[in-house]
């Protein structure tokens, strides 16, 4: 296991704890501590994950509210998926930028004359 993956997995490890933490105490800028920690574990993910990683991202963030109608635990399970949600959003911030710089370095997009 190479250093890089090492930093990923501790940063996934620290991202869960946050997000499963942020919704019981308040934890300042916890958003963009768990947004910084996903841009740092999507190092580590190989090109056949990344849509899964990207699909994720829109369903933890999107769906995750329909959770509060779950009496008694729905809010904070709202907010631990959402909170995962945003590590996954990071980690697809990082997944496009490195999707757009293979690209412009394979020159995929441009036609040689």
């Amino acid at each position: 296991m190479s250093v890089v993956n090492k930093v990923c997995a501790v940063a996934r490890l620290a991202g869960l704890a946050i997000a499963v933490a942020a919704a019981f105490v308040e934890i300042p800028y916890a958003a963009a501590i768990l947004i910084i920690l996903g841009f740092v574990s999507g190092l580590s993910y190989e090109p056949e994950n990344r849509p899964a990683v990207l699909l994720a991202a829109l369903v933890l963030v999107g769906l995750s509210g329909n959770l509060d109608a779950i009496p008694a635990v729905g809010t904070q399970l709202h907010a631990i998926f959402g909170n995962i949600g945003l590590a996954a959003v990071g980690a697809s911030i990082l997944i496009i930028c490195r999707g757009l710089f293979d690209r412009i370095k394979d020159k995929d997009w441009v036609q040689s004359a």
